[in-house]
């Protein structure tokens, strides 16, 4: 299997995975994001959802011993058709999901936010094809995050041998992380 891309790397470890972690990541793709997670728990979980079946199949392929193990769990379905029950989330993330970088997201972070415990964590890490763009993506993000009921709690900025990338932290309720 080819090394994860660097943005990749970069934006996991921007999360801060606890090991416990219950995780949730939106556009999860060909699962490489979820096994860079799955490398930090030890005790959580992580739950990936994708709504192309063909993505969710490479994650799952690729993943086969954090599935196997009860890390991974994977799920064919556009963030609003999810069957996400009651389950609670410490953390959630999403990398390039087109709705919530340039869409109306008032129902997705409406979703999110409700399958969040309090203090929860949203991040939104990017890299934009314009490093130019990356500070003005970071102020809208920051925006519509304040706007759907999250605080913003983190800013992050990147230089990557690839270019520019940025992230937002955001947690829902009031915070609880130490």
């Amino acid at each position: 299997m080819a090394p994860a891309a660097e943005r990749l790397v970069w934006a996991v470890e921007t999360l801060g995975v606890r090991p416990g972690d219950r995780v949730l990541e939106i556009g999860c793709g060909h699962g490489v994001a979820v096994s860079l997670v799955c490398e930090r728990l030890d005790g959580g979980s992580v739950l990936g959802i994708d709504r192309s079946a063909k993505m969710i199949e490479m994650a799952r392929r690729r993943n086969a011993v954090h599935v196997a193990a009860g890390r991974a769990m994977f799920q064919v379905a556009a963030l609003h058709e999810a069957d996400l029950g009651d389950a609670r989330f410490d953390l959630a993330f999403a990398i390039h999901v087109p709705v919530l970088l340039r869409g109306d997201p008032r129902r997705e972070l409406a979703i999110v936010r409700a399958h969040l415990v309090p203090g929860g964590r949203f991040a939104l890490p990017f890299q934009p094809l314009d490093p130019a763009t990356t500070e003005p993506t970071i102020d809208r993000l920051a925006g519509m995050l304040d706007a759907g009921g999250f605080t913003v709690e983190e800013r992050h900025v990147a230089e990557l041998a690839s270019g520019r990338a940025g992230c937002v932290v955001a947690a829902s309720g009031r915070s609880c992380r130490s």
